[in-house]
């Protein structure tokens, strides 16, 4: 979904996205309905497609890092 959100707002279609990155339509919608992991190529493409830094197609993997994960609860005794 972070794909498709960055694609979204720079107002390109799926088509425009595979044409630029060289990647199939249907490899595309895959992505972004995470049926499939892309490769590092298939991002670096992905990102010169959408015209920004590969980082920011992490992005979302540092932003789940930094929620505060909650310790177990224990059980009173």
């Amino acid at each position: 979904m972070h794909v498709r959100r960055i694609r979204e707002a720079a107002g390109i279609t799926l088509e425009e996205l595979a044409r630029r990155s060289g990647l199939s339509f249907r490899g595309v919608v895959y992505i972004e309905h995470g049926k499939r992991n892309p490769s590092l190529t298939t991002l670096l493409n992905l990102a010169r497609g959408l015209d920004i830094e590969p980082s920011r197609l992490l992005e979302v993997f540092d932003a789940a890092r930094r929620e505060p994960i909650e310790s177990p609860k224990s059980d009173p005794e």
